[in-house]
């Protein structure tokens, strides 16, 4: 999760976008959790759980972007789950009441966490991880990603094989519940709802262990016994060159370390590219600052890349890029090659900020799948009274030309979207088609 860092820095929402990225990661903070010297609160009785769901609720009231909360009755719904909450039979029960109350805002930003869990701390970039990323296609929980050197890996797990079942509990339970918790009233789910319940399915403390069933191409089944460990996300960026003067960069991440690395890679080792890639199918956003950074690489200087609303719907930061990086003391390289952006789900928060601009300028073609649609602002972590956490969007944003992204993302030029023989064979579909653009547009 980043956060809003003023006067400089706005840090956009990633609550979602991080669930994406890394399976059972919580949220990642470069600001400071609200810290407060209050009396201890136990959900253990129901004055405390009622003092809890109060404070959450009251909080949403004040500081929620939408004063009207998108129509939402927000008193009835307080009416509806007060009972629910009060009457819960322990924190877990607790917290999917309060967990149920928020899906009514369809907003995947806005979440609680229960203490302890890794979304409720204030760490960094920490998050507990079974070895591998998973996403869902065409109904099935499919591995995307296996870490290297682990217990997933020694056990033979390999993109493209299904889940069948984590603890000996289907897979298509396990996100029925999930999404039970999530959805609206009117038992709505969002695209974002959907992709947070897959990637969860492994959640658990750091330090336990659990088995899990995998389905290889070929129908064939094995047990696997993981093991959850808390590890540490680094924000990455590479570069190489594909077909001579064509350019592949690939980063997970905005941040100043990014930025700079990106202004040095189209200074030096791609300075003569006359076509690159942008691969964002990992990127699930950052820092205001260092995105414009990047947007202004390939955009002429003091064009604007949207702006981020308030409640009273007064326009707070209104990015535009520039002439010299602020996020970084690298020089400022100008690029006018031919640009293709690929995204995907995942692609999130700034990132989505950045495309769109890119879009609206004209300058990049868009190749992959739909974006998440998660661009809200926070302004800070709100820690409840039991050491759990609640974050609160704050702030809308709408493009240069005045779209509104959250909810519905960017559509590609063209979707491509991977499909399980891809994944379990590695080809890169949307990757080939990018380079085909820039051929032909050389041509």
């Amino acid at each position: 999760m980043k956060y809003l860092r003023r006067p400089l820095a706005l840090s956009l929402a990633l609550s979602f976008a991080c669930a994406l990225l890394w399976p059972a990661q919580g949220a990642r903070t470069r600001a400071s959790a609200q810290t407060g010297s209050r009396p201890h609160v136990s959900t253990g009785t129901r004055e405390g759980r009622l003092a809890l769901f109060e404070e959450v609720w009251q909080t949403i009231a004040a500081r929620y972007y939408d004063p009207s909360l998108g129509g939402l009755d927000w008193q009835t719904t307080r009416e509806k789950f007060l009972p629910l909450a009060t009457s819960a039979g322990g924190e877990a029960e607790f917290y999917a009441v309060l967990r149920r109350m928020l899906a009514t805002l369809r907003d995947p930003h806005t979440r609680v966490y229960a203490p302890g869990e890794n979304g409720a701390t204030t760490g960094a970039a920490r998050f507990v991880a079974v070895g591998l990323s998973v996403r869902e296609v065409s109904g099935e929980v499919l591995v995307v990603r296996v870490v290297r050197g682990s217990d997933a890996e020694r056990a033979g797990v390999r993109a493209g094989d299904a889940v069948v079942s984590v603890e000996g509990e289907a897979v298509s339970h396990i996100l029925a519940r999930s999404l039970a918790e999530r959805a609206s009233d009117d038992g709505a789910q969002t695209r974002a709802a959907r992709h947070v319940s897959a990637s969860l399915i492994f959640d658990g403390a750091s330090g336990t262990t659990l088995r899990a069933v995998f389905r290889d191409a070929r129908g064939r089944e094995r047990s696997v016994s993981l093991k959850r460990e808390l590890r540490e996300r680094a924000d990455e960026l590479s570069a190489r060159r594909l077909d001579g003067r064509i350019g592949l960069i690939s980063f997970n991440a905005f941040t100043p370390e990014t930025a700079a690395q990106l202004a040095r890679a189209l200074a030096r080792q791609l300075r003569d590219a006359r076509g690159l890639v942008l691969d964002l199918r990992e990127n699930g956003g950052g820092e205001s600052e260092a995105m414009t950074d990047a947007a202004s690489i390939f955009i002429d200087a003091g064009q604007p890349l949207g702006r981020f609303t308030n409640r009273n719907g007064r326009a707070e930061i209104e990015p535009r890029t520039r002439t010299n990086m602020l996020s970084s003391a690298d020089a400022l390289p100008r690029t006018r090659a031919p640009l293709v952006l690929l995204t995907s789900t995942r692609t999130a928060s700034a990132a989505e900020v950045f495309v769109a601009a890119l879009v609206e300028q004209g300058r990049a073609v868009v190749v992959g799948e739909q974006t998440c649609g998660c661009v809200l602002g926070l302004r800070r972590r709100h820690q409840l009274a039991d050491g759990g956490a609640l974050d609160i969007s704050e702030m809308d944003f709408h493009t240069a030309l005045g779209r509104r992204l959250e909810g519905v993302g960017i559509i590609p030029h063209e979707r491509l979207a991977p499909t399980r023989e891809d994944l379990r064979t590695g080809r890169d579909r949307a990757l080939e088609r990018a380079l085909d653009i820039l051929k032909k547009s050389q041509a």
